[in-house]
């Protein structure tokens, strides 16, 4: 199965009353989707009550919850006090989604500040190796980290990058941002071929049964010279990638990701926008 669904709740959700995130699962599910993102990008402070509350309900209507972890988390740093605290900010959100019934914390890597980049990489592969060993302490083991591809090189997140941390546990699993794919290397992703050479890659790294149920964020994007700039809607269209050009890949790879779309406002619109163009690429849903 392939499951599809917005990062967050859209602006149409609120438009039309709605204000909580209790109440989403239901309104996803009568747009035939099955999946959401949950956002703990300020922070992991949503109450075990909440979270089980919401998990339930996902449950109920079909939908595959994942989370987003604190936007500041860096996994490069030095700092004993502040690495103590980014593995307990993983920790923190694989308990949170735990609660809510899903499996995967998507995360930012972090990034080098002033040291050399081959050596913050290796601070990150340490960090990232002992907040699995904790979660898995804790009776987390289920829980996949999912290292996800960024759009600025001052961020460690590139495919490499993101592949490189995979490597470390079969647990983890990539988190293509392919936004930020196209967005690193200004404006790469123009056909499906070179969505292929994406996937190509990621399957030579992990082989197909890791990445057959890989995680996909997806956008159109806005960037400078010196990355992303900001995540635009499917109808912006003088902005990239386009997801028609992915969806025959998926079908043809038999790939099975869960797809979280990260458009600006209309991320569940846009969502169903994905699912239409997967189901005439011949992809049963």
């Amino acid at each position: 199965m392939i499951w599809i669904g917005p990062a967050g709740n859209s602006d149409r959700f609120y438009e039309q009353g709605h204000k909580r995130t209790l109440e989403a699962p239901a309104w996803l599910s009568e747009m035939g989707l099955t999946a959401m993102e949950y956002s703990c990008g300020h922070g992991v402070s949503i109450s075990e009550g909440t979270a089980r509350a919401i998990g339930n309900e996902a449950r109920d209507q079909g939908i595959r919850m994942s989370i987003h972890a604190p936007y500041y988390i860096n996994c490069a740093t030095q700092d004993a006090q502040k690495r103590e605290k980014t593995i307990g900010y993983l920790v923190s959100s694989a308990r949170a989604i735990d609660w809510m019934g899903g499996d995967r914390v998507v995360f930012h890597i972090g990034s080098p500040g002033k040291q050399k980049r081959d050596q913050a990489i290796s601070s990150c592969h340490a960090t990232i190796v002992e907040a699995r060993r904790q979660m898995v302490d804790q009776g987390l083991s289920h829980i996949h980290l999912c290292p996800e591809t960024m759009g600025r090189i001052s961020q460690i997140g590139t495919l490499d990058e993101v592949l490189s941390v995979c490597g470390l546990d079969d647990s983890f699993i990539p988190a293509l941002d392919f936004g930020h794919l196209h967005t690193i290397d200004l404006g790469a992703l123009n056909s499906t071929d070179d969505f292929r050479r994406i996937l190509d890659q990621m399957i030579d790294a992990l082989g197909m049964d890791r990445v057959r149920h890989f995680h996909a964020h997806f956008s159109r994007i806005e960037f400078t010279p010196k990355g992303e700039k900001m995540h635009r809607r499917f109808c912006d269209t003088q902005y990239g990638p386009d997801f028609a050009h992915l969806a025959p890949l998926i079908v043809e790879y038999g790939l099975q990701p869960i797809i979280i779309c990260e458009s600006k406002g209309t991320q569940a619109d846009d969502a169903r926008m994905i699912r239409q163009l997967l189901i005439e690429s011949g992809a049963s849903i």
